[in-house]
């Protein structure tokens, strides 16, 4: 059965991760755009994001900086590879789009520096439907979507395992892949498309594993099927972090992360963005 899903829902919580990355000292730009000449005394910072809901986020954090001499600009991406190259060449001073163990596994796999300054928000990842609307009716050999790059397929897997889809190897957690399923009485066909590919390749899967920005971009949000709880492990491992170049401190960086943790912006998220999560169990 379909979980109702509100006007612009996006499974996040709203509580906001308040870890901050250590104090920031103010520092000579290390590879960004940012600097004086928006104005005296002002700043710009130009940061990548995903279009909803890290774009939107952000604009609703422009007064708020620009309270503080900092004016932001935001270059939308609608993938998960180009703003961290256009960070890493210096051409954003910061990205909002990612989780912490996307960016390790990018950052080990890319060569790139670059590093987390705080975290923001958590996006549950959910089981939409597309040609199967309700999980007890899955077909033998259904074809399942699930992103492609190797963090989010092992959260998508230990999604799919959690509801009884297949059985992963014991101990594997959140670093499973395909080789670690077991147990498969569906026989369930595994579809690996990049994540941003998924939403709009729903109508030719069975169901599919969906990343929450990529599943509200998309429009697919009244599919929702099953996703990830508020206490899942997913919910302690994956919230949303604000990523900069591995040297630079610049204490406008610092105050970008403040105010996107600041209650005001806790309390957008909350206005604007329903938390979907399956009943309590």
């Amino acid at each position: 059965m379909r979980y109702n899903v509100l006007t612009k829902t996006l499974a996040l919580c709203s509580a906001l991760c308040l870890c901050l990355a250590g104090c920031q000292k103010d520092a000579a730009p290390q590879n960004g755009t940012g600097g004086e000449g928006a104005g005296e005394g002002q700043t710009t910072l130009t940061v990548g994001a995903s279009p909803s809901p890290h774009a939107e986020i952000l604009e609703a954090a422009k007064p708020l900086l620009e309270e503080q001499g900092i004016v932001l600009e935001i270059q939308e991406f609608t993938d998960y590879i180009l703003p961290n190259e256009a960070l890493e060449q210096g051409e954003l001073d910061a990205n909002f789009f990612q989780h912490q163990p996307y960016l390790d596994d990018f950052n080990e796999k890319n060569g790139t520096h670059l590093k987390s300054i705080g975290t923001v928000h958590f996006e549950a990842m959910g089981i939409y439907g597309g040609k199967c609307d309700d999980l007890e009716e899955l077909k033998e050999g259904a074809q399942v979507g699930v992103p492609s790059d190797t963090t989010n397929e092992a959260r998508a897997l230990q999604l799919l395992a959690d509801r009884g889809l297949i059985t992963l190897k014991e101990g594997v957690g959140l670093e499973a892949t395909a080789k670690d399923i077991v147990e498969n009485p569906k026989d369930i066909q595994l579809v690996e498309l990049e994540a941003a590919v998924l939403p709009r390749s729903l109508p030719d899967l069975d169901i599919a594993v969906i990343n929450g920005n990529y599943a509200l971009e998309g429009g697919v949000t009244d599919a929702l099927l099953e996703s990830e709880g508020a206490e899942s492990e997913a919910a302690q491992t994956f919230a949303n972090v604000v990523a900069v170049g591995e040297d630079d401190d610049r204490e406008a960086l610092q105050t970008l992360i403040d105010v996107l943790q600041s209650d005001a912006i806790k309390e957008y998220i909350g206005e604007n963005y329903t938390t979907v999560f399956p009943a309590a169990e």
